[in-house]
């Protein structure tokens, strides 16, 4: 027996569109989900939107259960959490985070999901991706007890990352954003708001996440002596200006990239990916989180609204999209587009 699924794609650069296609039941080992609830990883996805994906980056851009190609069509996301509705015994009944695509319902190996904890809400759980980025970040960076630091960029990783290091005993973190609406963000995540030319230097470490040359700037102006700048942001087709000819040499200063892609050196044979999502879910039981999720759209909506978001007239840290309670074996009806 099949079921229709719907789903968000991007047709080509700027034109979003849903589409319907069959879902076949469950094999041995597999779950069947249907979405609660998805997550817009606003840079990510905006820059997949407008095309922005260098070619030579392919491949090391695909999401998990990407399908299609870049620049489109393709069907790209992976802030997905769900009920699974059929797979083993243990799984039925579970709401589980997975990195799939802006989807209705999905088949996916048992092993593709991560079961959330009971006092995490669903809305909440779809920070699973982002966290588990701040985690390996904190696990490259290794700030110690009592260390002052800052992180640069006050999307949803920065602020992730802020939460996480606001955690550490005796840690002073400075979020840095030339965006001063960010600062009540900061604040509800424990962490001090400052604008570029305010922000406090001589820093043990700093984080950059702001996936811009003069972001990146910054942070290498903010370190103490022999630092380092754990850099996570992705740049896409953009280039990178730095101006190395001050104190970057004379202070020896350092750059170190962090990627999700891979767990941390430092963790590196000791903990899974899985044991890093399980962790990350752990860490969402924490309330603060919810000050992330800054809007909420309908599935429907969703070829309009990531226009919107792509071009910024819809300010959002993590937007999150619901799904109307469909009956999977029902027609759906025409595909709809809207361009941007």
């Amino acid at each position: 027996m099949s079921r229709r699924a719907r789903s968000f794609w991007l047709r080509e650069p700027g034109s979003g569109e849903i589409r319907s296609a069959d879902l076949p039941d469950p094999g041995p080992g597999e779950v069947l989900v249907r979405t609660l609830v998805s997550g817009v990883s606003r840079g990510t996805e905006s820059l997949v939107f407008r095309g922005g994906v260098p070619a030579s980056q392919y491949d090391a851009m695909r999401a998990p259960f990407q399908e299609g190609d870049f620049p489109g069509p393709v069907k790209y996301g992976y802030l997905n959490v769900g009920l699974v509705e059929s797979g083993p015994a243990r799984l039925v009944g579970r709401t589980v985070f997975c990195l799939h695509p802006h989807q209705t319902a999905y088949v996916v190996p048992a092993d593709a999901v991560s079961v959330v904890p009971d006092d995490v809400p669903a809305r909440r759980a779809v920070l699973a991706g982002t966290v588990e980025t701040a985690v390996n970040a904190l696990w490259d960076a290794r700030p110690l007890v009592g260390d002052r630091v800052a992180v640069v960029g006050a999307g949803m990783v920065g602020l992730c990352v802020a939460r996480l290091l606001a955690r550490v005993p005796g840690v002073s973190v400075t979020v840095v954003d030339t965006d001063g609406s960010r600062a009540d963000v900061a604040g509800a995540l424990g962490a001090r708001f400052a604008r570029p030319g305010d922000a406090p230097d001589g820093l043990d470490l700093v984080v950059h996440a702001s996936a811009t040359s003069a972001g990146l700037q910054t942070s290498l102006d903010l370190l103490a002596a022999d630092g380092v700048v754990t850099d996570l942001s992705w740049y896409g087709d953009i280039p990178v200006e730095l101006h190395l000819g001050g104190r970057f040499h004379a202070a020896r200063l350092g750059v170190r990239a962090s990627q999700v892609g891979e767990i941390a050196e430092a963790r590196r044979g000791r903990r899974t990916h899985a044991d890093r999502m399980a962790l990350a879910l752990r860490l969402l039981t924490d309330p603060m989180f919810d000050a992330l999720l800054t809007g909420e759209s309908e599935f429907d909506e969703l070829p309009e609204v990531m226009g919107k978001l792509a071009s910024g007239s819809i300010p959002a840290l993590c937007h999150t999209i619901t799904y109307p309670d469909i009956d999977p074996d029902a027609d759906t009806t025409a595909d709809e587009s809207v361009e941007n």
